[in-house]
């Protein structure tokens, strides 16, 4: 690109700007969000549609479509693939030609996950549902009490200054509020609150989800995804979300670039609406909030008791060691107790000493099963290496 062509380019943003600062009365750059436009199981048009609508319906900021051309008077950038709009979007993060940017099926690394926000069917209230994908630590607990604070940043930047917290009954629920307890104990300011229901706690019921009780609802990823796509389409009967504001953005310690995540189910609404989301984030600052959040956490011990939660370091070493299985034998003795996220590093602590074992699950739960002579070696060798393992199961 010639200098005078890149001089009259910025003098022609310069000018555009200060046409938008007159006729909308805000002067200043106007943030600009992004939408990539393949993807959809609905097709191109309807996520064009969706960007129409949010552009028209407001003053504070703009859309970019990142996409295959359309007739639109939106600004565009041309993108024939996933692939390729994927990288466009990455490209304008990374130079700030775009604040923020709402796509789909984009990959996290590890430890990012994403907080989408709904609107309650009881009283239609807008909930946060940390998180919907994304991994936030391959060891459940662990994920679970950071999608606590991956919940506390996204409502903060969203404007809540203080918000509610309340955890979902799932596997791990108590592990968790003993972790956050602590946390808040440490001084990190976390506002659990009380369930509706009459015996109260910040152990979330299914009235909760209904009423929206707390404005932080946490839970491991996999069930929080099933919550966005129910209460995103529990009226329409699943194959077109309408009702939300999508599967959010993706939160994690050194994530720079503010992506926030739709279904391809989701329909016009649901794009404006995280359109509309991803814009109020960028205004509440999400990547200072962030910083601040995780510094607080820091000085709160958060990794001494996150390091708690977690299996020891030679545990987690032997488990990521080549271990070959011995030879196969009939399994018919099974071992009950052992959590289902540490069954699959038992076998392979059982196969490292010599005793074939495998995985399933029996009428109680998840059980380890080896031959029925073994039984008691193999109880033995699990608690050795700091497994909890239980007595012989008997259905």
């Amino acid at each position: 690109m010639s200098e005078n062509k890149a001089v009259k380019q910025m003098i022609g943003k310069v000018f555009n700007n200060i046409a938008d600062a007159i006729e909308t009365g805000e002067f200043g750059k106007k943030t600009r969000i992004g939408l990539t436009t393949l993807g959809s199981e609905h097709g191109v048009e309807n996520l064009v549609k969706a960007a129409q609508m949010a552009a028209k319906s407001s003053t504070g900021y703009q859309i970019v479509l990142i996409g295959p051309k359309v007739e639109s008077d939106l600004v565009q950038y041309e993108a024939n693939t996933e692939e390729e709009a994927h990288k466009k979007m990455e490209e304008l993060l990374d130079s700030g030609e775009i604040d923020g940017c709402v796509t789909m099926h984009y990959s996290f690394p590890i430890g990012v996950s994403t907080v989408g926000k709904v609107i309650t069917p009881g009283k239609g209230k807008e909930m946060f549902i940390a998180t919907t994908t994304g991994t936030s630590s391959p060891h459940r607990t662990e994920a679970m009490v950071k999608n606590a604070l991956y919940g506390i940043i996204a409502a903060k930047a969203n404007g809540i200054k203080n918000p509610t917290v309340g955890i979902l009954n799932v596997d791990g629920a108590r592990q968790v509020e003993k972790a956050l307890k602590e946390l808040k104990a440490n001084g990190y300011a976390i506002n659990l609150t009380e369930s509706m229901r009459s015996d109260g706690g910040c152990i979330m019921r299914g009235n909760d989800l209904l009423a929206g009780t707390p404005d932080i609802m946490v839970q491991d990823t996999l069930s929080g995804n099933v919550l966005m796509k129910v209460f995103s389409a529990f009226t329409t009967g699943g194959d077109y979300e309408s009702i939300g504001y999508g599967y959010g953005p993706g939160i994690g310690e050194g994530q720079e670039r503010t992506i926030l995540i739709l279904s391809r189910a989701s329909g016009v609404p649901v794009v404006a609406n995280a359109l509309q989301y991803a814009a109020e984030l960028v205004k509440g600052n999400l990547k200072e909030v962030a910083k601040e959040e995780f510094q607080a956490a820091k000085k709160a011990n958060l990794d001494e008791i996150l390091k708690s939660l977690t299996k020891d370091n030679k545990k987690a070493k032997e488990a990521d060691e080549e271990i070959t299985a011995p030879p196969k034998e009939v399994v018919t003795g099974s071992i009950s107790g052992i959590d289902i996220m540490d069954l699959e590093d038992a076998v392979k602590a059982l196969w490292k000493k010599g005793i074939y074992a495998e995985s399933g699950m029996g009428c109680t739960g998840p059980i380890l099963m080896v031959n029925e002579a073994k039984v008691k070696d193999a109880l033995m060798l699990l608690q050795e290496a700091g497994f909890v393992a239980g007595e012989k199961s008997d259905c």
